[in-house]
C-alpha cells in the first residue's frame, strides 16, 4: 500500500477522498483525546469533542491550505472546538479526578502513593490555569509540538509563544508549589 504524508491525505480529502481522513483519524484521534482529556478532566466530553474535530474537517475539508501543515491545522481547530465548548459550558465542573492512569513498574507503595500524589497536585494547578495557557502547555509539553507548530496553530508568533510557555510554565509552577 502507497503512504502519503499527512498534508497529501489532507488534500485528497479536500478534493472529495473522504475514505483519505480515515488514516488521519487513525494517527490523531488519541493524540486529540488526551488533548482534550488534560483539558477538560471528562472522559465523555473529551471523546465527543474529538469527534466535533473530525466532523469540523470533514465540514471545513475546503478550507485547508495546502501550505499549512495538516497537524498544525487539526490542532487550530481543536482549540476553537474546546473554546466554544468550555463558551457553551462554563458553569460544568467534572467530577473526573484521575487525568489517565499510569502503571509505574517497581515502585513501592510509598513511592506510588508520592507519585499520585504529586500527579493530583500537577492536575489541580493546571485547572487554575486559564484556557489559553492550559492549551499552550499541553501542545508544548504534553503533544510535544515545537514552538512554531503552535505558532502557526495559534496565529501568534514563535518569539511570542516562547514568552507565553514559559510565563505559562512559570505560572503553574508556582500554582504547583502552593498545592503540594
Amino acid at each position: 500500500m502507497e503512504q502519503f504524508n499527512d498534508e497529501h491525505l489532507m488534500l485528497k480529502v479536500k478534493n472529495g477522498d473522504l475514505d483519505s481522513l480515515a488514516p488521519l483519524f487513525e494517527k490523531y484521534h488519541i493524540k486529540l483525546y488526551n488533548f482534550f482529556l488534560r483539558i477538560t478532566h471528562d472522559k465523555e466530553i473529551s471523546n465527543d469533542l474529538t469527534q466535533n474535530v473530525f466532523r469540523r474537517i470533514i465540514s471545513y475539508r475546503k478550507s485547508y491550505d495546502s501550505e499549512s501543515k495538516f497537524k498544525s491545522w487539526m490542532y487550530q481547530i481543536a482549540r476553537n472546538v474546546h473554546l466554544k465548548h468550555y463558551q457553551e459550558n462554563k458553569f460544568l465542573k467534572s467530577d473526573y479526578n484521575e487525568i489517565e492512569h499510569i502503571k509505574q513498574e517497581g515502585l513501592s507503595a510509598l513511592e506510588e502513593i508520592e507519585f499520585e500524589t504529586k500527579k493530583t497536585s500537577l492536575y489541580e494547578a493546571l485547572k487554575q490555569l486559564n484556557a489559553e495557557e492550559q492549551h499552550i502547555i499541553e501542545l508544548s509539553r504534553f503533544q510535544g509540538l515545537k514552538y512554531k507548530e503552535i505558532s502557526d496553530i495559534t496565529g501568534n508568533s514563535v518569539t511570542a509563544i516562547k514568552v507565553k510557555v514559559h510565563r505559562a510554565m512559570h505560572k503553574l509552577r508556582e500554582l504547583y508549589f502552593e498545592i503540594a
